[in-house]
Parts: C-alpha cells; sequence; structure tokens
C-alpha cells in the first residue's frame, strides 16, 4: 500500500489503515533500520487526569505533599 508525501512534508495515512486503528489523532514517531514507525498514542486530557486522581482517592494536598518531600530530598542532597 502506498501514501504519498506532499511537498509540505505532509502524509496521509490510507483509509484502509485508519479504520484499523480507530479514531487516533496522535502518533509516537521513530524511525528503525531506515523504516518509520508510528504508533498511535491517546493523550490523556486534564479531565481524563482528574478522574484517574479522584479514581486512586489522590487529594490536593497528597500531590503538595509530594512535591515537598520530593523537593526536600532534592535539596538534601545538593
Amino acid at each position: 500500500m502506498l501514501a504519498k508525501l506532499t511537498s509540505k512534508n505532509q502524509l496521509t495515512l490510507p483509509k484502509r489503515i485508519t479504520n484499523q486503528i480507530g479514531a487516533v489523532e496522535y502518533f509516537d514517531i521513530k524511525v528503525e533500520n531506515g523504516q518509520i514507525i508510528l504508533t498511535p498514542v491517546k493523550i490523556q486530557r486534564t479531565d481524563e487526569v482528574r478522574a484517574k486522581l479522584a479514581q486512586l482517592d489522590i487529594t490536593e494536598e497528597d500531590i503538595a505533599n509530594a512535591i515537598s518531600w520530593a523537593r526536600k530530598g532534592k535539596n538534601e542532597e545538593a
């Protein structure tokens, strides 16, 4: 299956491929042995992160304490 690189360095993925991977907006790109490898990536939005924190019962105070702890350890090493 062929895809053409435009003069603006844009590449359109064939419909057959996009149908197989679903609705993807971003890709991780790397080159291995002369091949371009695209890996679909789901970017987590702020609301999703907040929902995950709530699911894990992590509060703003927990985050502040973790940051304080991390900074304290870093300052002690210096």
